[in-house]
């Protein structure tokens, strides 16, 4: 029998504990441990909450759980509860699939005043995740920043420019909906150092841009290389540019009150204001030969009092493992960190892709695990028996899947009409509901 521990219950390492179900059968035992009581990771507390089709890849994650192999271990946390060596101690391989949750930071100065936020930081904020429940972001006045050309810088923009009657259906956090809901900001520009040809935002996000009840996209038209540039882009990517260069011809609608503003080939020199962020300092920025943004010397202001940074996350370090500093992540070979220690997803390849891309990710890494110890080999480490042995004799205790259940059915019963669920945002409250 081998037994398992992925340290992460996201689409990684669900992804993974799928294949290694697979690879393994009744031969391997498999714990998912988590922080936190409840799973799903970057579905929960990432995925936009206006974006229920996207999280409702939770119910294959389910039937991993559910399966007979698989064990879901909630409310321990590696690094703080148990270290990676105690965990390599009790299993056969360790597989690390904590994401990169981790805002990386700007590197100008201002970043630090009040008024600035990390797009995990933001986003954790309206999907209820309890580390940023309380972040209270400022939205009474009329101009906020988004800075990135991403997906969840779209998410960010898009959040802050609906109205109420918007997020029906959605599983946004009520602290969230309320502030948004009284929020005075009329224009969200969104910053790139670069120009539309190098965004990094797929063509459903963009799509959407047009289709909001109170809020219009402004894009300029003098922005875009001439169009039969785009015959050169990834078909994807080219419709996205299509979408953008639609927004540009139609120009604004006149009818919404508020803006969506890209504002490419701007580059952030510094945040300014009194105590607080007031206002962006821009550089304007041409692209040199090899496509890189060159400062132009043109200066210029962009008024906002919330400014969003959404330019790339990392992975947290762990004590013992060793860490890639340039990639955010952790220093790996094909996700082989070390003898019986692994990482998958954003972990292991840095902060790129989308949830199915962990998918080929997490069935590469259990290949390789299985090569290195083929079913029916080998082990004997005490695996879920050795690890409740050591949290108890360290007065804690983990959670089950039927515990989430649990959580789950009380989410759902609070929620809203018409929504899935009203989600718990503090610890003590999820413990709580389990009597704990």
């Amino acid at each position: 029998m081998r037994h398992f521990a992925i340290v992460g219950s996201g689409p990684a390492g669900f992804y993974t504990a799928e294949a290694l179900a697979k690879a393994y059968g009744d031969q391997a035992r498999i714990d998912i441990v988590d922080r936190y009581p409840v799973p799903y990771g970057l579905i929960r507390f990432g995925v936009a909450p206006d974006h229920q089709s996207l999280k409702a890849v939770s119910k294959r994650y389910d039937q991993v759980a559910e399966g007979d192999t698989v064990e879901f271990v909630g409310n321990v946390a590696v690094g703080r509860d148990v270290s990676a060596d105690e965990l390599r101690t009790l299993y056969d391989a360790v597989i690390l699939a904590i994401g990169a949750p981790h805002d990386r930071k700007l590197g100008i100065p201002g970043e630090d005043l009040p008024g600035v936020v990390g797009s995990a930081e933001f986003v954790g904020w309206y999907n209820g995740h309890p580390d940023f429940a309380d972040l209270d972001p400022p939205l009474r006045s009329a101009n906020a920043a988004v800075i990135g050309n991403g997906n969840v810088a779209l998410d960010c923009a898009r959040i802050l420019s609906k109205n109420r009657h918007e997020f029906e259906g959605s599983d946004i956090v009520a602290h969230a909906l309320d502030a948004l809901d009284h929020s005075a900001i009329q224009t969200v520009t969104i910053l790139g150092r670069r120009g539309p040809h190098q965004i990094s935002m797929t063509p459903k996000e963009l799509g959407e841009l047009g289709h909001l009840e109170v809020a219009t996209p402004v894009v300029e038209a003098a922005d875009f290389p001439p169009v039969e540039a785009d015959e050169t882009l990834e078909p994807g990517h080219r419709k996205s540019i299509t979408i953008l260069r639609e927004f540009a011809s139609s120009g604004p609608d006149a009818s919404k009150a508020k803006r969506i503003v890209f504002d490419f080939f701007a580059k952030p020199l510094r945040i300014e204001g009194d105590g607080k962020a007031e206002r962006l300092i821009v550089e304007r920025t041409v692209l040199d030969d090899s496509g890189a943004a060159q400062g132009t010397g043109e200066i210029y202001e962009v008024p906002a009092s919330l400014i969003v940074t959404s330019i790339g996350y990392q992975t947290p370090r762990i004590d013992g493992v060793p860490y890639d500093e340039r990639g955010g992540k952790f220093a790996n070979d094909q996700g082989r960190i070390a003898d019986g220690l692994y990482a998958v997803g954003w972990a292991r390849r840095g902060p790129t892709g989308t949830i199915g891309t962990n998918r080929p990710d997490g069935y590469e890494v259990a290949d390789r695990i299985a090569a290195a110890m083929p079913p029916g080999s080998g082990g004997g480490k005490p695996g879920a028996e050795g690890l409740r042995a050591l949290l108890g004799e360290r007065g804690l205790k983990a959670t089950s899947f039927a515990d989430w259940r649990t959580i789950e059915a009380a989410e759902v019963a609070a929620a809203r009409p018409g929504c899935p669920r009203e989600k718990m945002v503090r610890h003590e409250d999820w413990l709580k509901t389990l009597g704990r």
